[in-house]
């Protein structure tokens, strides 16, 4: 089954919660008669993210006898489709690791908790930037709690940079000087990136241009000018015709393995991402590698510090106030954080980011300081993507790929992607 068809099944499964009886989500937690205390909690992730995870619950534990603690977690994609049918019978865990894509649904099916009251109470957050805090924030209500922060950038290889005849990437580059290097980098036969993820960087140009990929109620598209669509989508089209990207034949067969891509065959000098994926990038690579901020102009109005993903609370859970002071743990307890090492965004705390300073590795500390380099410069995130952006983002991919082969031109896509957008966001208006 293709990601379309899984994205519908899922919202199918959280539409039915509405019609489920009142089934006790908290069933498998609570609080026994004699004060213990019964938690569960669900993650997503890599071996090395569950084997750290794992570290920071036993750590919660040891400091908090009384607390038991159940985990659950998978890849990606099997995480997903695990938790859609807890939500459908109102039995999620207690706290739930959320993604930005999928925040704003699960909190508009009532399944998440407003957090807004444990916020400097069993969660301290003084020392949070007000921006950082306000991307949890869904129709008001402080639903999720950043687990770290990250920004887009690019990350590359500065040697494979000379090789390609460019001496370093330029000081407040332009959309036009990326193209420029990305050509010049084409003509001596080395890639200068992997393109771009359809909707992250599109919706980022449009944030250059005062728009945003979706409008502030999330019942349509953010911009009215298609113009912008085909200038950004023709422009990358372009820059794979010419070479300076590699074909979507072989980024077809490339994507999701690291280890298969150009930056680290050589035959590429960098990608474009966020912040937080840098660290096994270079551990991969295993090569000397630099980050570079986004090109404009006004990459100040384009960039924002995004939430690698969020902590939130159960609505049916049982045992809110220790879910509450598990995130406070997780976000405030320096001994966890020395576990933790930023893999899950750059912390939200300015007191822990000084107390991890000098575990960290070489890498970890380049992205700290890119980070830090970012956030005095970046503007507030547009609100979290709203319900059906799934299943938006699915056919902006399927149609840009189409652009990418010759299949179709920038300007039929972008009719098409206005008109089927708008018809899956049209289901939220009220």
């Amino acid at each position: 089954m293709g990601k379309k068809g899984w994205f519908l099944i899922i919202a199918m499964l959280l539409v039915l919660t509405t019609a489920c009886s009142g089934a006790d989500g908290g069933r498998y937690s609570g609080t026994s008669a004699d004060g213990k205390v019964k938690l569960r909690i669900a993650w997503w992730g890599s071996d090395t993210r569950h084997e750290y995870t794992q570290k920071v619950v036993d750590l919660y534990k040891q400091k908090n006898p009384n607390v038991t603690i159940d985990v659950e977690y998978a890849s990606f994609d099997d995480y997903w489709k695990k938790l859609a049918p807890q939500a459908a019978a109102n039995q999620l865990p207690d706290i739930v690791q959320m993604d930005i894509s999928y925040i704003s649904q699960y909190a508009k099916n009532g399944q998440l908790e407003d957090l807004a009251p444990y916020l400097n109470q069993k969660i301290q957050v003084a020392d949070v930037t007000e921006n950082v805090l306000k991307t949890g924030v869904i129709a008001g209500k402080q639903y999720g709690i950043p687990t770290g922060v990250n920004v887009l950038g690019f990350q590359y290889d500065p040697a494979l940079l000379k090789k390609a005849g460019i001496d370093k990437i330029p000081d407040n580059w332009t959309w036009d000087q990326y193209k420029e290097l990305a050509l010049k980098a084409g003509s001596n036969k080395v890639y200068f990136d992997s393109s771009m993820a359809a909707d992250i960087f599109f919706h980022y140009y449009l944030r250059t241009q005062g728009k945003t990929l979706y409008n502030a109620e999330g019942t349509g598209l953010g911009y009215d000018d298609d113009k912008l669509f085909v200038d950004f989508f023709s422009g990358l089209a372009d820059l794979i015709k010419k070479g300076a990207t590699p074909p979507p034949e072989i980024m077809n067969q490339t994507k999701g393995i690291l280890e298969e891509s150009d930056i680290v065959k050589g035959t590429g000098i960098g990608i474009w991402q966020w912040s937080n994926q840098y660290v096994g990038l270079q551990q991969v690579v295993n090569r000397p590698m630099a980050l570079a901020p986004m090109f404009g102009p006004n990459m100040e109005k384009g960039v924002y510090m995004q939430p690698t993903m969020y902590w939130t609370v159960a609505s049916r859970s049982q045992v809110k106030d220790e879910a509450a002071k598990f995130i406070d743990f997780w976000m405030n307890d320096v001994e966890a954080n020395k576990l933790i090492k930023g893999e899950r965004g750059v912390p939200i705390s300015s007191k822990i980011k000084e107390a991890v300073a000098p575990e960290l590795s070489e890498p970890t500390k380049q992205v700290f300081e890119f980070v830090a380099s970012m956030e005095p410069k970046a503007s507030p995130m547009s609100p979290p993507p709203p319900v059906g952006s799934p299943e938006v983002i699915a056919t902006l991919t399927d149609y840009i790929e189409q652009v990418n082969f010759g299949q179709m031109t920038a300007e039929d896509a972008a009719a098409k992607f206005r008109a089927d957008a708008n018809t899956i966001l049209a289901n939220n208006k009220q």
